[in-house]
């Protein structure tokens, strides 16, 4: 006889083979009618586990590019529907991820939130599908640096910024000079050009990406690449780095995006692929996948302690 624990493991091993197996057929349906491969990436980022979960966990980093290179293998296709639900994360890490050799054309699909080096990937893709609700971010590039109390992000932007008015302020009256000292002596060495280099960066590699697909049939003086990745990139315009571009938004500053909820069919089975998914992170110990129509894919498990 079985002891408690022993029915609950099993119970548990069910309930997560079942959720499996209803996420997987749903991605399948999703390539069968569209004729295309299918690839979902996502992560828990959105639920309220992912508020007790590292960020490094959720978001693009670069055990993705192997787990991208795993959920390629075998495909035949020549055309990839890549559903993406993702933070941002790696701007390294997400031009490793961009490889356009395989796929005449790439669409990007985006159910909820696509923000920040997601977004990135999103414009490395022919075309866009957003929902009215669904968002992508700006692309401003964000660091990270120890200071005395502890590991401190904010906008490559904003520390430029400061360092502007430090020097503004410290010309126009030098008794300024010793607070300004004290906060700018926690910036690591190298810290602005490090900055400045990422923001050029950003804009440089979605711009180029942009004119080489979504853009790839307009002449040299049509291409709006550039354009469109100096708006995504020039941090005033979206006064914060999380805040949210609607699809009417992005399609009046030039991107090539189309409503998901033009094709009913459509629509409701990339958001069953979608729902399924956000199940499935809310149901296991699962926080981030990567997998393919055919039910191949990489999985990042992660325990949430409670209390």
């Amino acid at each position: 006889m079985p002891t408690r624990h022993e029915i609950e493991q099993e119970i548990r091993t069910k309930k997560q083979t079942a959720q499996d197996a209803v996420r997987r057929d749903y991605i399948s349906v999703l390539a069968n009618q569209t004729g295309r491969d299918t690839i979902v990436y996502a992560s828990a980022f959105t639920t309220p586990k992912g508020f007790n979960i590292p960020n490094i966990y959720l978001s693009i980093s670069t055990d993705d590019v192997q787990s991208f290179m795993s959920a390629l293998n075998g495909l035949k296709g020549k055309e990839l529907d890549l559903i993406i639900h993702s933070p941002g994360g790696s701007m390294e890490a997400t031009e490793q991820i961009v490889s356009r050799s395989k796929y005449n054309h790439i669409r990007a699909i985006v159910p909820l939130n696509a923000m920040s080096a997601a977004t990135m990937l999103a414009c490395a893709c022919d075309e866009i599908l957003m929902g009215k609700h669904s968002a992508i971010g700006p692309i401003d590039p964000q660091v990270t640096f120890p200071t005395r109390s502890g590991t401190f992000t904010a906008p490559a932007q904003a520390i430029l910024d400061e360092f502007k008015q430090a020097k503004e302020e410290v010309a126009a009256d030098p008794k300024t000079a010793p607070l300004w000292v004290t906060k700018i002596q926690e910036y690591p060495h190298g810290l602005l050009s490090m900055c400045q280099t990422t923001l050029d960066l950003a804009k440089e590699k979605v711009g180029d990406w942009l004119d080489s697909y979504m853009f790839k049939d307009c002449d040299d003086e049509n291409k709006k690449g550039k354009k469109i990745a100096v708006w995504l990139g020039t941090a005033s315009n979206h006064k914060t780095h999380g805040r949210p571009i609607n699809i009417e938004t992005a399609r009046d500053r030039g991107l090539k995006v189309s409503y998901i909820e033009a094709d009913q069919k459509l629509q409701d089975l990339i958001l069953s692929c979608f729902h399924a998914t956000m199940v499935t992170f809310q149901v296991s110990p699962c926080v981030k996948l990567v997998e393919n129509h055919l039910g191949k894919g990489t999985y990042m498990n992660v325990e949430v302690k409670q209390g």
